[in-house]
């Protein structure tokens, strides 16, 4: 199987432009053209990228590669030992990631040549984190770093959740309930409690195949848990509202709800640089707040009342929403200015 520049860019998450560049200094030269002059790259060409893209991850400056590679047998086996060995030290691996070089380092060490396919998804792993993180975001995100226990722990989440979603449990059902309130407060300690984060892996999780496939999430379980996770919340506010009120709330509760995360992390933001609740920036966040917060609460100022009456006795409402004391008080800062005017 031969690739072009392009669809190798695409599926190794290296530019294209990199690879030109590979090419014009001879550190990765493919090993055939086509009858129109394309770069083609082998087996043997993805190999030897992974080589360069490793030597790189662990610091080695692209003038010295080139000798590296042609000065000595440079193993396989030993090059990925060695990155696996930093990425720890670094606390910069994500369990995928680690588990996809071992699987590669096993097959290499019983003699065997990886598919294309198992180097191609290395190295989207290899660049993927870096799309969405800065290294000192990486640094703080639990997700990213090697952890067995919680590596566990997920994989166990996600077979429950498979498990109810196949044998046909409603979102409604209290085993789908119980099993949603784990996996928000997991994922609300996974992710430092940093709504930004979260907002960055679901845009990981929409944009990054390999990302669903690594972690088994796909977006009919997402939403599979943002629904029984919102059944939690409904079932608190039922006991505030009046039957007529409750169905209100409950017919257009999901109307808006993939909206909040990013507006949250906005609002945190705001908070920790300091934004003044009377500044113009946090009167438009706290008026996005009302608009999403009447989406489903309507316009009955007794209604809403009673929600925000909910939020305040029912500590179970904050839970897995990334909404902490301090950023609810600047919250009310803000609204409290932008009703002032």
């Amino acid at each position: 199987m031969l690739l072009k520049v392009g669809e190798l860019a695409r599926r190794s998450g290296i530019t294209v432009r990199a690879l030109h560049y590979y090419d014009s200094i001879g550190l990765l030269t493919p090993s055939a053209r086509s009858n129109a002059g394309y770069r083609l790259y082998n087996r043997r060409d993805i190999t030897r990228l992974h080589r360069i893209q490793a030597l790189r991850r662990m610091g080695v400056a692209l003038a010295e590669i080139g000798g590296l590679l042609a000065g000595s047998e440079l193993a396989l086996p030993q090059v990925i030992e060695q990155q696996m060995a930093m990425l720890d030290r670094q606390l910069a691996q994500i369990t995928t990631l680690r588990s996809r070089l071992q699987h590669i380092h096993a097959q290499l060490k019983l003699g065997n040549e990886p598919e294309l396919n198992d180097w191609l998804t290395t190295l989207e792993l290899m660049t993927m984190y870096d799309k969405y993180f800065t290294a000192d975001e990486l640094a703080q995100l639990p997700f990213y770093q090697a952890d067995e226990a919680r590596n566990q722990e997920w994989e166990e989440m996600v077979g429950k959740v498979q498990m109810l979603m196949e044998s046909g449990v409603d979102a409604e059902d209290p085993r789908a309930q119980t099993i949603a309130r784990h996996w928000m407060r997991t994922l609300e300690r996974d992710t430092a409690g940093n709504p930004a984060f979260l907002t960055r892996l679901n845009a990981m999780h929409a944009d990054e195949p390999s990302m669903r496939e690594q972690t088994g999430i796909s977006p009919a379980m997402t939403d599979y848990v943002t629904r029984a996770f919102a059944e939690t919340k409904l079932q608190i506010y039922r006991k505030y509202l009046s039957a007529t009120e409750y169905a209100y709330v409950r017919a257009h509760y999901f109307d808006r709800i993939h909206e909040w995360p990013a507006l949250i992390a906005q609002f945190q933001q705001a908070m920790r640089e300091e934004v003044a609740p009377e500044s113009a920036h946090a009167k438009q966040l706290a008026s996005q707040w009302l608009t999403l917060f009447r989406s489903y609460a309507g316009e009955n100022p007794a209604t809403q009342m009673k929600i925000r009456q909910a939020m305040e006795q029912e500590p179970t409402l904050t839970e897995g929403t990334w909404l902490t004391s301090a950023l609810l008080h600047y919250l009310r800062q803000c609204i409290t200015q932008l009703m002032q005017g």
